[in-house]
């Protein structure tokens, strides 16, 4: 409603301030034919709007839009105290403020909301030019409202998402220093706090791959290590890293890898003082 100036704001006779009797209820028979806005000061109770359901309490505020359908009800321990402002529009508005929301600065739209009433108790003089200057503040600060929380709710998702990100690095970076670990589903989503479902979906959206798939190949490329360099037998390398059945090692690091445990480990090593000549020569 940012393009709407005051002048084209319609004040209408409906508006109050009331505590609400006990047997209170708000049954309309027809669509809301204007715009109303409603806020609770005090109170519990259940509002349905067009077939939603949403709990009154303090700081609730609504903004029905003309078709609206509502029906309320309060809790009779819990009287509610509320205030309704029925207004119309001149021209058709760019933006409008959502349709529910919990107040958050509720001080300021309070003053504005008790101020706009006692305009109205009365004959005041100008009272309908200053009621649409307050009707135009109303609906800033609920468009600010509403923007603020978009934020809020973005920023919130950021985080959470590079939390996200961080866990599963740290359970991946786990199994690479672990790669001997009988690792399962289970025991490194309970390490990241989350269901084995969560972290299954949400492990292979961040690194590509499968939990499963993750932990076999960090063991081979840590046994194709060990082969090659540290001169441990295949046993020792298959019992080093979990494996029970030498022969089951086998098929599985060739199938990553394309040549058997032996080969490997047979593969010539190039020695550091090998190295060095090599870089000597290619500098001469």
């Amino acid at each position: 409603m940012l393009n709407v100036n005051p002048d084209q704001f319609v004040i209408k006779p409906s508006l109050a301030t009331i505590n609400c009797e006990p047997n209170w209820q708000w049954k309309r028979k027809a669509p809301i034919p204007n715009y109303d806005l409603l806020y609770v000061w005090s109170g519990k109770g259940t509002l349905i709007l067009n077939g939603k359901d949403f709990k009154l309490q303090r700081g609730s505020c609504f903004l029905f839009k003309p078709g609206d359908w509502t029906t309320a009800t309060q809790d009779p321990m819990h009287p509610l105290v509320i205030t309704y402002i029925h207004f119309d529009l001149e021209i058709e508005p760019n933006m409008i403020p959502k349709s529910y929301r919990i107040l958050q600065d509720r001080i300021h739209f309070e003053s504005l909301l008790s101020q706009y009433v006692r305009l109205f108790l009365v004959k005041t003089f100008a009272a309908d030019i200053e009621g649409k200057l307050i009707l135009k503040q109303l609906m800033i600060q609920l468009l600010r409202e509403d923007q603020q929380s978009e934020t809020i709710q973005i920023e919130e998702s950021t985080e959470m998402q590079s939390q996200l990100f961080f866990t599963i690095r740290e359970v991946a970076n786990y199994v690479q220093q672990h790669p001997g670990k009988n690792h399962t589903v289970e025991s490194l989503a309970a390490r990241a706090n989350f269901s084995p479902r969560y972290f299954s979906k949400k492990f292979k959206e961040i690194m590509g791959q499968t939990i499963q798939s993750y932990v076999v190949e960090t063991r081979i490329k840590r046994a194709e290590h060990l082969l090659h360099y540290t001169g441990m037998t295949v046993t020792e390398v298959a019992d080093a890293l979990g494996y029970n059945n030498i022969h089951f090692f086998s098929r599985q690091f060739k199938a990553y890898t394309g040549k058997s445990p032996s080969e490997i480990r047979t593969l010539p090593r190039i020695r550091k003082s090998t190295i060095k000549e090599i870089s000597l020569k290619r500098n001469a």
